[in-house]
């Protein structure tokens, strides 16, 4: 296995000068992707932000592409609260979410429809269909706090033994791990994997974690909703959903399902060296809104009540930052 990193650039200080060189420039100008034009407080809020050259190269495998949904199913290891699960799951349903009321724009299900324009050999683009395929609970911490990452393949591979989850080449098995659980190599510029696993000579199936940081390492896994690790030192923004370290986690889980339905095998669409792929998501890295640079995560919505801030609507009500992602036709960053 290959692990394919989730990680923040604010955790490198050798990438700051050539992110803050990209960021600038996206932060020229910008052009409305989602119509109506969303505007709150005179920001545009829903842009493709012109940046450096970039391009993610499509390396000829398969991606999660067609009619057919994309599954998650969450294994919860250790102790979450209903509150943070529900959190998550919502976010998770509202990738998929096709009955978005108009007027809740910017959602969470365009931001994911960038992914359909990723396509594969045959032009098929990437399933707008995402939806929670089953969940379980490993509450004892089975294999005990602190975690190898090789230990995350077992988890998937016991859940599944103990049919808690069907075996699903259309899945995605998502680990996530609480606040008091420790992943090899997390808070090490790591915030999540993908990677996939043989489960015999015809079925391989994909799967990945997250981590909760909010105690961890919330200034490199869970930014803007903590002060940074390194940069300058502006003051956190309000998680809309109130949790540092489950706000933290959807950026995250963001990521990490974007990149294993865009690059499933290592083989898909990604930047620079297999080892270290840039993907959709992480070639964005640190954006969240128009005019983002190291430091400012961007113009975002601001909830009235809270002073929370988010960038999508999600089902029931939710509120939630998602980060940027690579738009391969505009060749610019969706934010």
């Amino acid at each position: 296995m290959s692990n394919i990193e989730i990680s923040k650039c604010w955790a490198s200080i050798p990438k700051l000068c050539s992110i803050f060189l990209m960021l600038i420039s996206c932060a020229i100008s910008s052009i409305s992707l989602i119509s109506p034009e969303v505007v709150r407080q005179g920001r545009k809020l829903s842009a493709l932000v012109p940046s450096a050259p970039l391009v993610l190269e499509y390396h000829k495998g398969p991606l999660l592409t067609g009619h057919a949904s994309i599954n998650v199913y969450i294994l919860w290891y250790g102790r979450f609260t209903p509150s943070q699960k529900a959190t998550i799951t919502d976010f998770v349903s509202s990738l998929g979410e096709t009955n978005a009321i108009p007027n809740r724009q910017p959602s969470v299900s365009s931001w994911w429809a960038t992914t359909q324009r990723y396509t594969d050999s045959t032009r098929k683009g990437v399933s707008g269909a995402v939806k929670i395929g089953g969940q379980a609970s490993d509450g004892l911490y089975s294999l005990g706090k602190n975690l190898k990452r090789s230990q995350i393949a077992l988890l998937v591979k016991g859940a599944l033994a103990k049919r808690l989850f069907p075996p699903d080449n259309r899945g995605v098995y998502l680990v996530l791990t609480a606040a008091d659980v420790y992943v090899e190599r997390f808070c090490m510029n790591s915030c999540g994997f993908h990677d996939s696993i043989p489960l015999s000579k015809r079925t391989t199936i994909l799967f990945g974690w997250v981590g909760n940081s909010g105690v961890q390492c919330p200034g490199q896994c869970a930014w803007p909703f903590a002060a940074p690790l390194y940069g300058p030192p502006t003051p956190p923004l309000i998680p809309p959903n109130g949790d540092v370290g489950v706000d933290g986690m959807i950026i995250n889980i963001a990521a990490v399902v974007a990149g294993t339905a865009t690059n499933p095998f290592n083989t898909g669409y990604y930047q620079g060296s297999a080892l270290a792929p840039e993907e959709a998501v992480t070639a964005c890295s640190g954006i969240f809104g128009k005019g983002a640079y190291p430091g400012y995560a961007g113009d975002l919505l601001v909830d009235k009540r809270s002073k929370s801030s988010y960038n999508a609507y999600g089902i029931n009500n939710r509120e939630f930052l998602v980060p940027g992602i690579w738009e391969p036709l505009q060749l610019a960053y969706f934010v």
